[in-house]
């Protein structure tokens, strides 16, 4: 089972490395990783893509708990979240597909924030099965490079 795990740390020389280090060492796959500054600039927040059962991410979380330097772990798989990517797609179609793919990004509530003569940027941000959508429309139009984020999480509520 898919697990989004997040994870406050203090912003620390070497922590992100303990963090994997971790995973690695105990065998654990990461799907995706991201790391970004909060408000306050001494903490940073980790947000981590994982897949095990209960009883492996309950393991995960306590040895992630036991990490210096780490404030709180949250499993958002069980509780109320909200779970966004974010994807940036180069599309490179032939020219009579090109309004196609404007009007397929439009659908998708995406944005267009580079074109050039031969291809189109699409950033596009949403959940993942929304990303996987539009990649699969676009696939015959031309897709040259994907980029993703991977999931970002925030509890939901106060």
């Amino acid at each position: 089972m898919r697990h989004t795990i997040s994870i406050r740390v203090r912003n620390q020389f070497g922590v992100l490395s303990r963090v994997v280090g971790m995973f690695s060492g105990r065998g654990y796959n990461i799907d995706s990783l991201n790391v970004a500054p909060t408000l306050d600039p001494e903490v940073s927040h980790i947000t981590i893509v994982t897949h095990g059962d209960d009883d492996t991410i309950e393991q995960i979380t306590k040895q992630l708990h036991k990490l210096i330097d780490v404030m709180t772990v949250k499993d958002h798989t069980e509780g109320d979240f909200v779970g966004r990517e974010l994807a940036m797609i180069k599309v490179a179609p032939p020219p009579e597909a090109r309004a196609e793919v404007l009007r397929i990004t439009e659908i998708f509530r995406g944005k267009i924030v580079d074109v050039d003569a031969k291809s189109f940027v699409i950033e596009l941000t949403g959940v993942q099965e929304k990303i996987d959508a539009i990649c699969r429309l676009l696939e015959p139009l031309g897709i040259r490079e994907l980029v993703r984020t991977g999931p970002l999480a925030v509890s939901r509520g106060s």
